[in-house]
């Protein structure tokens, strides 16, 4: 399997607002840069967004480390969603993305990772900087 690095951070003008997020892939020296926006969302939708959306781009089954600032993305991969799935997402917000998750995600094997945000990490600063120029643009056009 391979070893990539999926950087992520989500941004949301208003919390529902406009909002972006950005997923950084790194395999050896190659990089590729996802990004994207929504009108009308969540910080916390936007931070899985931007897992998801790297996910969906690998296109074989690979070791992945999630590096981001998001508790809320870090600790339901890695401790939260099997009791979610469980309990049919019960009481849970964005069953939908979550479910998404789960379909392109189950052919990898994840490493989440926290990064304390806005702390000089180099990959999590740009993407921060993409999500909220995504954010941005979705704001200026509404």
């Amino acid at each position: 399997m391979k070893k990539i690095w999926l950087f992520s951070d989500g941004s949301s003008l208003g919390n529902p607002g406009a909002g972006g997020y950005c997923a950084i892939l790194r395999y050896g020296e190659k990089e590729k840069i996802i990004s994207g926006g929504e009108a009308n969302t969540t910080n916390n939708r936007m931070e899985l967004k931007a897992v998801i959306e790297g996910l969906r781009s690998l296109k074989e089954p690979c070791l992945v480390d999630i590096i981001s600032d998001s508790t809320y993305v870090t600790k339901a991969i890695s401790d939260w969603l099997g009791n979610w799935i469980k309990k049919d997402f019960k009481n849970v917000k964005n069953v939908d993305l979550w479910k998404e998750f789960i379909k392109v995600s189950h052919s990898h094997k994840l490493n989440p990772i926290w990064v304390r945000g806005h702390n000089g990490h180099r990959e999590n600063e740009m993407c921060d900087t993409i999500a909220k120029e995504e954010a941005t643009k979705i704001k200026n056009r509404g």
